[in-house]
């Protein structure tokens, strides 16, 4: 599909990949950035984007924002704390959003719908863990939603006429981006410059990705993944452990601080130590990895110590 002169809807579009995504695509699109603002920031938007504050809990709200003119739905929204509290209501408001979507959609006649799933579904799988690796058996709350939603969007694309791209994604990092170990690294190192509590036994490794190469693979599988129902890891062919990433995020800020460790091997319950995804099916539709996974996390770090410390000056 190209991605020129559409009608797009983006869920999430508050978020660390929806606002991305909207910037990306806002000159040659007609774009319309949805999001409740419960987590996201009204001022990731960028100019040029139509935005709406909606729920997409509510029914009707995604009937104001997906009606029969709309192109492509990008649908990010959901929660995405893989510790969160309370997850009865991550697991059914995460797939009550994505029915409400595909609902509408097939409702008004709009059959192309691009869609977050996450490496999460995996669980605990060999490395590099490929698309067609079975059995799925996630460890989280989380992984448990996305693992849903993807079987809603396998049943749409099969039984109702639609075509689903669904990306499974490796950590995403990047400006704007709040809550993970990279903004988490550099928050607690702005408070403390000389102590840094890092969870779990500090060998964790996984792979990591920078957001804006993350948009160009998602457009590129778009763009060029034609059958009804699209699986792609998305991701770098190496990893990172999170003491690397404390050195980066420390020699980026000038900083030599102690580490203390909480222990375990993994730092929330439902976390997966170790990932690397498999990306030859990526890689045979074009589509390469131009950083590695350090360097991801070094340039991610780079633009957030800026923000941050502007945060923390105002």
């Amino acid at each position: 599909m190209d991605l020129t002169d559409r009608h797009v809807v983006i869920t999430g579009a508050a978020g660390l990949v929806g606002s991305h995504l909207a910037a990306e695509l806002c000159d040659d699109n007609h774009v319309v950035a949805v999001d409740n603002l419960s987590k996201g920031s009204r001022e990731r938007v960028p100019d040029g984007v139509e935005f709406r504050q909606r729920d997409v809990t509510e029914p009707d709200d995604v009937a104001d924002v997906i009606t029969e003119d709309v192109d492509i739905v990008f649908h990010f929204a959901a929660y995405t704390d893989t510790n969160y509290d309370d997850g009865r209501r991550l697991f059914e408001e995460n797939t009550e959003m994505t029915y409400n979507v595909l609902e509408r959609m097939d409702e008004v006649g709009v059959d192309k719908l691009a869609f977050t799933s996450s490496s999460t579904v995996y669980g605990e799988a060999p490395m590099p863990t490929p698309e067609d690796y079975a059995p799925l058996e996630p460890i989280s709350i989380y992984g448990s939603s996305k693992l849903a939603d993807e079987g809603l969007l396998s049943t749409y694309a099969h039984s109702y006429g639609m075509q689903i791209w669904c990306y499974r994604f490796a950590n995403i990092v990047g400006p704007n981006q709040r809550g993970n170990v990279v903004p988490d690294f550099i928050e607690k190192l702005l408070d403390d410059p000389g102590t840094l509590t890092i969870l779990g036994d500090g060998r964790q490794e996984k792979s990591y990705l920078h957001v804006e190469d993350c948009i160009d693979a998602m457009c590129h599988v778009v763009e060029h993944a034609d059958a009804d129902f699209n699986i792609y890891n998305l991701g770098t062919r190496t990893t990172t452990a999170v003491t690397a990433i404390a050195d980066i995020v420390a020699d980026e800020m000038g900083l030599d601080p102690d580490y203390e460790f909480t222990g375990g091997d993994r730092g929330w319950t439902g976390d997966v130590p170790k990932m690397r995804l498999s990306i030859e099916k990526l890689s045979a539709l074009g589509w390469e990895p131009p950083r590695s996974s350090d360097d991801c996390v070094r340039e991610a770090t780079r633009q957030l110590v800026d923000e941050l410390r502007a945060e923390q000056a105002d």
